[in-house]
């Protein structure tokens, strides 16, 4: 695969991107966001899916390095929406909708797995 053949700098540097834009759209004002339109939970779930998704890609030896990775930034990212204001607010009901995200990217990628060693 081709980013199995990038060096790990830069693998990493291009995850740290992700998190950034992710931690940057979890943190700007509401009121700047875009309406997607598809109910918060869902949003939470889909992002954190994607950026699970995204690490195990560029790091697919350590799957639960990732996932704790993941869940560890939603959890600092609900603390500092709870604390910064910006009209955001923490929601424990938002850390399991990223933690369900970050289990159903480990799920898919697990399944992957067996079908590859098949």
């Amino acid at each position: 695969m081709f980013i199995d053949r990038l060096p790990r700098p830069i693998r990493l540097a291009l995850y740290a991107l992700a998190s950034a834009i992710l931690t940057a759209m979890c943190l700007v004002p509401q009121k700047e966001l875009p309406s997607v339109g598809m109910g918060d939970k869902i949003e939470h779930s889909i992002a954190w899916f994607i950026l699970t998704a995204t690490g195990l890609l560029l790091s697919h030896r350590r799957p639960r390095a990732i996932a704790a990775y993941a869940v560890g930034l939603g959890a600092l990212i609900e603390l500092l929406q709870a604390t910064m204001g910006f009209g955001r607010q923490g929601d424990w009901r938002d850390l399991v909708a990223d933690s369900l995200g970050v289990a159903v990217a480990l799920l898919a990628y697990a399944l992957v797995q067996r079908l590859r060693r098949r």
